[in-house]
């Protein structure tokens, strides 16, 4: 078996107390770096379940805030690598007074992109007191979990780019995110998590949003991972896959992922 050499990481968990004198409070985001700097992520809430999560326990969040922070962090974040370890010590003082960060702790690991699902999942995703049945997963988030597990398995996690910001090819500011995105023979591919059975607007919005990077890149293909294969017989579906085709966005099942993987595994980088 093929062993892959280990690093260490640190990571920082992000919380939002709104009422200090209360001193309660809730993990909104991770991020995930080097000690030297030259390697980091960070991940904030984004689904519609998670600013549900914080509302009920602070009726009164600061939506707005909570969904534009990310970009604002990352804004902030310097170029250069040897800078962001004294960057991130510094966020305990730049942060506001409901923003706090937490203290920096090791991890040790050879899978980066899988240690960052692993704390996101442990210290921020809601947790589900009865996980789902069967191999189907019908969640944004389920979908990105089971995405990195397949082309982790594949050897390919690394070759993607996750959490793809997409405001340069729409407009300043858009918060819409694809899954991830990769490049192969001059074209920029996209993947996207999209279960059938959610809200309709997403769809409506993925069309849209490749519309869009479609008149900035003349050279990019697209693909949207479905919890389940589109039902005929189902016309929540078949509006879907009919939107999804018109913008020749590719269908790929859960199930199929694997078989997926295998045919961009040769030609991505």
């Amino acid at each position: 078996m093929t062993e892959f050499p280990t690093e260490t990481y640190a990571y920082r968990i992000l919380r939002y107390q709104p009422n200090l004198i209360r001193d309660e409070w809730v993990n909104i985001g991770v991020l995930l770096y080097s000690p030297q700097g030259n390697r980091w992520r960070l991940r904030m809430i984004s689904e519609a379940e998670e600013f549900r999560r914080v509302r009920r326990l602070h009726p009164l969040a600061d939506e707005a805030l909570l969904r534009g922070l990310q970009d604002s962090l990352e804004a902030q974040m310097p170029r250069e690598p040897e800078d962001l370890p004294l960057f991130v010590e510094k966020m305990d003082q730049t942060l506001s007074n409901v923003l706090q960060i937490s203290p920096q702790r090791g991890v040790l690991t050879a899978d980066f992109e899988g240690e960052m699902e692993r704390l996101y999942q442990d210290h921020v995703a809601p947790q589900r007191w009865q996980r789902e049945a069967g191999p189907t997963i019908s969640t944004p988030a389920g979908i990105r979990r089971r995405l990195r597990e397949v082309f982790g398995a594949a050897g390919l996690r690394d070759r993607l780019q996750w959490g793809v910001r997409i405001d340069d090819f729409t407009e300043r500011g858009d918060p819409f995110r694809m899954t991830c995105s990769y490049r192969r023979n001059g074209t920029r591919g996209f993947i996207h998590a999209l279960p059938l059975g959610r809200d309709l607007n997403q769809a409506k919005v993925l069309a849209f949003t490749v519309e869009r990077i479609r008149e900035e890149l003349e050279r990019s293909e697209f693909a949207a991972v479905t919890d389940v294969e589109p039902r005929r017989e189902n016309r929540r579906h078949e509006f879907i896959a009919r939107l999804l085709r018109e913008q020749e966005i590719r269908i790929v099942a859960q199930d199929r992922l694997e078989e997926y993987a295998r045919e961009l595994g040769p030609t991505i980088h």
